[in-house]
């Protein structure tokens, strides 16, 4: 009786401090991350131009397809065994920082043999080989937050998880907006953009670095083959689908470069990622959302059989909060995307609205697949996932080989759109056949209501200035959605917090 009463107490406490983390972890991105991209990101673009922008962005996303090379799911192969066995965290933090030094050399390898396949520039290859550094100090601070994590330290790693960002926006905010270039006659360059974010991810590993080291006693590194072995086996099946993940959504730009007419592969890409930046900074608040829904899938996948009902209530009650988000979105921001891309940037915003207006509807299929995916990650259906994936990357390639030449940027959005879209269908159809989930006629057509609702109300408003239509769509939307029953504000808060 006294050790279950421990039991509880311990349980209660562990609930405490997660629900604490992820309070912070949500606050605090979603005040600086938001922020990072619409304001500085913005700045940089509007300081060097759509086409020098382009030129980094397509750069920036060949490094960031293969940035998987440098963790291939160590991360959470790390947070697991340190949450199990805190004991082996010296062991682990000495074993694993040897294994990231072996994975840049072949990330740096794998990455400039594409960059030469792609026919890059001495120019190209100078931002490269910057970025591919960002890339591993990016990684590296991943890494070490998941010790923070497994160690239940959440305050550590909420601080951390925007360190970075918040130090990038002091420095780049004091070379855009301060005098810091103008006292010494410099014009703001893409270099100044990059630089900033190296020296703020060195800083962030360094302070991270120095607390783990404290905490474990840390003295020096020890390479260890069979321990190598092991995590690199247990971590390959969740590294390919990241990889490919990371390939369908990020390969546009980089085939926009390669496949538009002389001279415009660069503007090109800029454009496309001056209209990809507010569907990157809408997906950072889906998957936000969906960070405590991994552990609380996994224990729900494994009892279903007992209780099927808990499960498919869960996943309705989700999906209905991230349709009704999406959806809102989607319809809202295209229909005003004018007055909104004129509003972010100084040139070009007529080809931005048009590349946004297709774009942002991406939002409904990758929120889908932050529930249906997260539930059959969950599940242990990696193999599935990741045929879907490798799917959906084939069909993006052959799509933007189809519409580019022929629609230029738009066609790129569309391309992204229909193998988004594709994924989306596909894990929805998967995890309804292996869960037996049976969604009924009425919650189907309250969903294509609340849709068809949204959509007409985007046209009605005959307000002219684009944030007032905006709050009165999402005014709206969130009415309808509380007359259907899709919003269960106090269901969904006691299922990520775990309250009764």
């Amino acid at each position: 009786m006294a050790d279950s009463s421990l039991n509880s107490g311990r349980n209660t406490i562990l609930q405490g401090q997660l629900v604490t983390g992820l309070f912070w972890l949500l606050l605090l991105n979603l005040l600086v991350k938001p922020f990072w991209m619409l304001g500085v990101e913005v700045g940089v673009q509007n300081a060097v131009g759509s086409e020098t922008y382009g030129l980094y962005f397509a750069v920036f996303n060949l490094s960031y397809i293969f940035n998987i090379v440098l963790d291939l799911g160590i991360t959470n192969f790390n947070t697991r065994n340190i949450a199990r066995h805190p004991n082996l965290i010296e062991k682990h933090l000495s074993g694993i920082l040897g294994v990231k030094l072996l994975l840049l050399l072949f990330y740096l390898l794998v990455t400039f043999s594409v960059g030469a396949l792609l026919g890059y520039n001495s120019t190209q290859f100078g931002l490269l080989a910057w970025l591919c550094l960002n890339q591993f100090l990016s990684s590296l601070i991943l890494y070490l937050r998941s010790n923070f994590e497994g160690l239940l330290l959440f305050r550590w790693d909420s601080v951390l998880s925007i360190l970075d960002r918040l130090l990038m926006i002091v420095i780049c905010g004091f070379l855009l907006w301060g005098s810091g270039l103008s006292m010494l006659n410099l014009q703001f360059s893409i270099y100044h953009f990059v630089y900033a974010q190296t020296a703020a991810y060195l800083i962030t590993v360094a302070l991270a670095l120095t607390v783990l080291v404290r905490k474990t006693g840390l003295r020096r590194l020890r390479w260890n083959w069979p321990f190598t072995l092991v995590v690199l086996k247990k971590s390959l099946p969740f590294a390919l689908l990241v990889l490919l993940m990371a390939s369908y959504n990020r390969i546009d730009p980089v085939l926009l470069q390669l496949l538009s007419p002389r001279g415009t592969g660069d503007l090109n890409a800029g454009l496309y990622a001056g209209a990809f930046r507010l569907l990157d900074a809408l997906t950072m608040i889906a998957y936000l959302v969906s960070v405590p829904l991994l552990p609380v899938f996994s224990r729900m996948t494994k009892e279903w059989q007992r209780s099927p009902a808990e499960l498919c209530d869960t996943v309705r009650r989700m999906f209905s909060l991230m349709m009704v988000f999406a959806i809102t979105a989607a319809c809202a921001l295209s229909n005003q995307s004018d007055g909104l891309m004129a509003f972010f940037y100084n040139d070009h915003a007529e080809n931005y609205a048009a590349i946004f207006q297709v774009l942002i509807f991406c939002i409904i299929p990758i929120s889908t697949t932050y529930i249906f995916g997260t539930l059959l990650t969950a599940a242990g259906r990696l193999r599935q996932l990741n045929l879907f994936a490798a799917i959906s990357l084939l069909l993006n390639i052959l799509l933007n080989l189809w519409f580019i030449p022929k629609l230029g940027v738009v066609g790129s959005a569309f391309a992204a759109l229909t193998a988004q879209t594709f994924m989306a269908v596909a894990q929805v159809v998967a995890a309804l056949r292996i869960f037996s989930m049976r969604p009924s006629w009425g919650y189907i057509l309250k969903l294509l209501f609340f849709a068809l609702s949204v959509l007409a109300c985007t046209f009605c408003i005959p307000c002219q200035n684009w944030w007032i239509a905006l709050l009165v769509v999402a005014l709206v939307a969130m009415g309808i959605a509380w007359v259907l029953g899709l919003l269960e504000i106090k269901g969904t808060m006691k299922l990520l917090t775990g309250s009764k």
